[in-house]
């Protein structure tokens, strides 16, 4: 029987984090410049002023045309960090929180009452985390092409942005859109991991006949779909919110609400529905390439440090 836990079976305990810290590096290597077009599209197709993009492919061709390869990677360094720490800390608590509750309740395949807390309570934790790293990251994204930002009020590096918002700020600018960033991680994980791991158990249970010669081809290619749709899922559960914390943290103006909702209400008054799904197309085109790469370099690296896949 294919059991859906992936937990640590022995070995030290960190493992799982370094893991999940290897698998948040490939997914900034592939999945960044998507993200800074998602951002973009986010930030000009929802206010009043400034340029307007037909489509991703029309921002990315901006960028591109205006600042290089490098452009579609601005931002990336804190990414990096916050990626990196946050993968860690989502694989790992995600795991140990599913394991404890699996000693209580016996099941053979994805049990709802297993997987959705252990999401939602390893979101949530990772929430405040990524709030503060991607305040910086969508503030030095908005930057360069087509931006309204007067260049006397533009950052070096995420960390001037990152000083110079603790500066004017204080403690609460640098967690701006924590609301938002909360309810994101939390509810968009819980959709992740439970599509994830039913997806994982069904083709398991497929190919639960393929030769050990094909074995790891089919690993691999349950690891690419299931991580890929579990992605898709996730980004299409969760996007409004990530509209709102995007123009929350974006937003010059330090009297600018900080309610998720409040702030969607206004999107959908200027830019309708539509408005509320900005950014959809890099955000899909993103989700699947970037989550598939996290979960296959996840597994994989727990293979290599050991780590027994039940």
């Amino acid at each position: 029987m294919v059991e859906c836990n992936q937990g640590i079976s022995d070995g030290p305990k960190y493992k799982e984090y370094l893991a999940g810290l290897i698998a948040g590096v490939a997914t900034v290597i592939i999945g960044h410049p998507f993200d800074t077009v998602k951002v973009k599209l986010q930030k000009h197709n929802t206010e009043l002023h400034g340029v307007k993009y037909k489509n991703g492919l029309h921002c990315a061709a901006r960028i591109l045309q205006n600042e290089g390869v490098r452009g579609l990677y601005r931002g990336a360094a804190s990414s990096f960090i916050g990626m990196g720490f946050e993968s860690s800390l989502l694989f790992g608590i995600y795991s140990q929180t599913k394991q404890s509750l699996q000693g209580k309740l016996k099941s053979s395949g994805p049990d709802s009452l297993i997987i959705i807390p252990s999401a939602v309570y390893s979101g949530a934790i990772i929430s405040f985390v990524l709030c503060p790293t991607e305040l910086v990251k969508c503030r030095m994204q908005v930057q360069g092409t087509d931006s309204l930002i007067p260049k006397a009020s533009t950052y070096t590096g995420p960390v001037d942005c990152a000083l110079k918002t603790l500066r004017t700020e204080g403690v609460t600018g640098i967690f701006r859109g924590g609301t938002a960033t909360f309810l994101r991680e939390s509810l968009g994980n819980a959709v992740f991991f439970s599509v994830y791991e039913s997806v994982r158990y069904s083709m398991h249970l497929q190919l639960k006949d393929a030769s050990r010669d094909h074995k790891g081809l089919a690993d691999l290619g349950v690891g690419i779909i299931s991580g890929g749709l579990g992605g898709v899922a996730f980004w299409s559960a969760v996007l409004p919110l990530d509209v709102a914390k995007t123009m929350i943290q974006t937003n010059p103006d330090p009297n600018y609400s900080r309610n998720p909702f409040q702030v969607l209400k206004l999107i959908y008054k200027q830019a309708g529905l539509r408005g509320c799904y900005a950014g959809l197309g890099p955000t899909i085109a993103r989700a699947f390439p970037a989550n598939a790469a996290a979960i296959v370099t996840w597994e994989f690296a727990m293979k290599i440090l050991g780590i027994r896949h039940e």
